[in-house]
């Protein structure tokens, strides 16, 4: 059999997968079995940080392999504590917590949130997390409770209690259902929207849930796992907004390709977790540190002019184009609204030699932070032949 056959008999149907195998990459160009080339416009959402077999990032990684590539969190290991020093160093976060995805990242976020609370007001006197209509937040009992998004539910019941949604950008709606209700303990939030559109918050709504959060002592928690580590441009989102989370969570484009997740924790729920509250046999690797280690200490002031600048050059292009409807997002997370039929565009960009992603009706791109603007404009100018046709 060959690969897709291997596939559809032998892996789990959970993957509606475009009709090509990948065999091969560098940078932002992939290559198929058949000798196909792409331009990579997805990164493996969001995770190829610096693209595809980087270097710099496989020395860092297969030098820590050959030392110790896994031990566990029974011992201290070099790699996540330099990590841990690096994130919070570069956020003025207090302590982390190492993962192994973006779901494990917030359902350690929404722990922390629920044991704080606890902790300070006494057990079930807070423990209701606030998050958004058509957020996403993970596929966990949990993390999808806390996913703003009856598609995802449906087939999932019962799912962990405790949720409430509020529309985005609707400061008054959220107000009152933080008045309504006593028990809430945090509310939690993605910056821009990714598989709900691609869609940026407004930065009154954010000014709005911060006002809120102090005056009530409820925490902030800031959903990071796509919009963080330069892809929108800044090192996280929130940066761009001028507020700073309680906690904030991390995943995706951190490990240049390795799964990694991270809840980070500020002052005041920098205690919280105590021994035996929280676990991850997995969590913290020295390997897959080692390689965040790396991506981290190039995502600087450079890279995320860089990114802006790709990001401006998007935007114009494919602005007003004929068969654009709109373009929403910021810096390297872009949301495409088409005339045509999505579908349709996706594979017209694909058998033209571009690899494009989809969420909530939009085309949507995340390329590799690093990929370069020869590549972009190439990618662009098939995008817009797509959508016009």
């Amino acid at each position: 059999m060959n690969t897709k056959e291997l596939d559809s008999k032998y892996i789990a149907g959970t993957y509606a997968r475009f009709p090509i195998v990948l065999k091969e990459g560098r940078g932002s160009v992939v290559w198929d079995t058949e000798g196909k080339e792409y331009i990579d416009m997805g990164s493996g959402i969001a995770v190829n940080a610096f693209g595809i077999a980087d270097h710099e990032w496989i020395n860092a990684v297969t030098a820590q392999l050959g030392k110790l590539q896994h031990s566990s969190n029974l011992y201290y290991t070099e790699p996540g504590a330099l990590l841990a020093e690096q994130l919070c160093t570069r956020t003025g976060m207090k302590k982390a917590f190492f993962g192994n995805s973006g779901a494990e990242a917030n359902e350690c976020a929404i722990k922390c949130a629920r044991k704080y609370a606890a902790d300070k007001y006494g057990a079930d006197k807070r423990y209701k997390i606030v998050t958004l209509v058509n957020s996403f937040h993970g596929r966990t009992i949990t993390t999808l409770a806390a996913t703003g998004q009856d598609e995802y539910h449906k087939d999932f019941q019962p799912l962990t209690p405790g949720f409430l949604y509020a529309p985005a950008n609707d400061c008054g709606a959220l107000k009152a259902i933080v008045e309504s209700d006593e028990a809430i303990a945090a509310i939690m939030f993605e910056l821009v929207q990714g598989e709900g559109g691609v869609l940026p918050l407004e930065q009154d709504f954010v000014d709005c849930i911060a006002e809120i959060c102090k005056a009530r002592d409820i925490l902030m928690v800031v959903d990071e796992v796509q919009t963080g580590n330069g892809r929108t441009g800044t090192l996280y989102a929130w940066q761009r907004y001028g507020i700073t989370p309680d906690i904030m969570t991390t995943a995706k484009g951190l490990g240049g390709g390795l799964p990694i997740g991270v809840c980070l924790m500020g002052e005041k729920c920098e205690n919280t977790m105590t021994p035996g509250s929280h676990g991850s046999t997995f969590g913290g690797n020295p390997a897959i540190c080692a390689g965040a280690l790396n991506v981290l200490s190039r995502i600087d002031d450079a890279l995320l002019a860089d990114v802006r600048a790709k990001s401006d050059y998007i935007v114009k292009e494919l602005t007003g184009a004929p068969g654009v409807e709109s373009v929403a997002g910021l810096g390297l997370m872009l949301g495409i609204k088409t005339a045509k039929p999505l579908s349709d565009v996706v594979t017209a960009c694909r058998e033209n030699g571009v690899l494009v992603l989809t969420a909530h009706g939009k085309l949507r791109l995340l390329p590799a932070l690093n990929i370069p603007m020869e590549l972009v404009k190439k990618a662009v100018a098939v995008i817009k032949s797509c959508c016009a046709e």
